[in-house]
């Protein structure tokens, strides 16, 4: 990998920094420097609800001692709302966008189907409102077929009719995470999205909706997942990832890399430094994995 790219680490502030997320931050860090790149920080606290306090401070901190050091501002995704808005405004202006007066109960209840992440929307609001009803989120008109070639996943292609029109403005009030990531990466700049397998089936509504804003895609990499002994993935409440310079060996050794073992006790500095120069995306397994029993309590 030669071309100059510009990536970037999105952690949602729910709790401190896990095992799993650490993976995708080393991952997206290493492949970013290696080919001599910018790294850009995002806290995607768009979910008031279920952020944190402190846990994106907690966050960003153990980035800074790990040596995960990012270039630019800190993109906070909680005061960006009017860019979204306005991103809004330009697909509802493309007759794309419609409001939608169903509860996800209704939609259940009447879905032709269940996708992979839940009831298909039936369209039932496509061609306006049922009469007498008021409007609780804003959908976009989904059409079509996308497909893409991720970075380890290969091919990969997904009827849009198969996840049904999506909302992009929620019925509390907050904008969809499927919007604010798309708008975010095009105003940053970011041409190379490295994260976690579990988003791979969202990436083709992100892809159709660059399309539609006419901003530019980027080239996708998704990583595989840490899981438990049980299959279950890695979060929050699993264990946090401390500081340890040791953990960001683990990561590397988890994305398949073959860094030494008598690295294992060398400093972040070292570790990343190996990482910069030799990270190998071709090594990479394009399955998620559970994790060492240990990983799961990093000291």
């Amino acid at each position: 990998m030669s071309e100059q790219v510009t990536g970037r680490f999105a952690p949602s502030p729910t709790g401190p920094l896990h095992f799993g997320s650490l993976v995708a931050a080393v991952g997206s860090f290493c492949l970013a420097r290696r080919a001599g790149g910018t790294w850009l920080v995002r806290i995607d606290d768009l979910d008031g609800p279920r952020v944190v306090p402190g846990a994106a401070e907690d966050i960003l901190r153990t980035l800074e001692r790990l040596g995960l050091e990012w270039d630019g501002e800190i993109l906070w995704q909680s005061r960006r709302g009017e860019r979204y808005q306005a991103a809004l405004e330009t697909l509802r202006q493309q007759n794309l966008v419609f409001p939608c007066a169903c509860s996800r109960r209704e939609v259940l209840a009447s879905a032709p189907h269940i996708g992979e992440e839940g009831p298909v929307y039936p369209g039932t609001c496509r061609s306006g409102l049922p009469p007498g009803r008021q409007p609780r989120a804003q959908r976009l008109r989904a059409a079509g077929a996308v497909c893409f070639t991720d970075g380890v996943f290969g091919r990969v292609e997904q009827d849009l009719r198969m996840v049904g029109d999506f909302i992009l403005h929620r019925a509390d009030g907050l904008f969809a995470y499927q919007l604010a990531t798309v708008v975010d990466d095009a105003d940053s700049g970011v041409d190379q999205v490295v994260r976690g397998e579990d988003l791979l089936t969202s990436t083709p509504r992100q892809i159709y909706l660059h399309t539609c804003l006419r901003t530019p895609v980027p080239h996708y990499i998704h990583l595989p997942l840490a899981l438990t002994a049980t299959g279950e993935k890695i979060s929050k409440r699993h264990g946090a990832a401390a500081a340890g310079a040791s953990d960001l060996w683990r990561a590397l050794r988890f994305l398949g890399q073959e860094i030494p073992h008598d690295l294992e006790q060398a400093s972040a500095r070292d570790i990343l430094a190996w990482g910069k120069r030799h990270f190998d995306l071709a090594r990479v397994p394009g399955r998620s994995a559970p994790i060492p029993k240990n990983a799961l309590s990093l000291s």
